[in-house]
């Protein structure tokens, strides 16, 4: 009677150990499939990225050249005050500062500017 319990206890260790075998093999495989997907990954997404920054550089380049040829040049643009071009509106809160076909109008009190460096209706910029 003792025989057959042998028999049957060798059969399952037998099972588990090719059971434990099988998954060792499995992991195996299963970490070789990752690393390799890992790398594809990696490679694709530096082709693609690379290919499609290029593309996207090639087009914006073309598109500037394109939409810089066609401005109007009326189309408002801001200049901002300086010590040797409007230095008295430097920081004021009326400074308007936008050029129109290329007159600059400087604010609503003075369109052309203040002469010196002491505008009278100076005021500072609320923050």
């Amino acid at each position: 009677m003792e025989n057959w319990q042998k028999d049957f206890w060798e059969m399952v260790q037998t099972v588990a150990d090719e059971v434990e075998r099988f998954f060792l093999g499995m992991s195996e495989m299963l970490d070789t499939v990752f690393e390799i997907t890992e790398e594809i990954t990696e490679q694709l997404q530096n082709t693609i990225a690379t290919e499609l920054d290029q593309y996207v550089q090639d087009l914006y380049w073309e598109l500037e050249d394109v939409v810089g040829d066609d401005l109007d040049p009326a189309f408002p643009y801001p200049v901002e005050p300086s010590a040797t071009q409007n230095p008295a509106c430097i920081g004021c809160r009326h400074y308007h500062g936008q050029a129109y076909g290329g007159n600059l109008l400087v604010c609503a009190m003075h369109p052309y500017g203040w002469d010196d460096e002491n505008c009278p209706d100076w005021e500072a910029e609320d923050f």
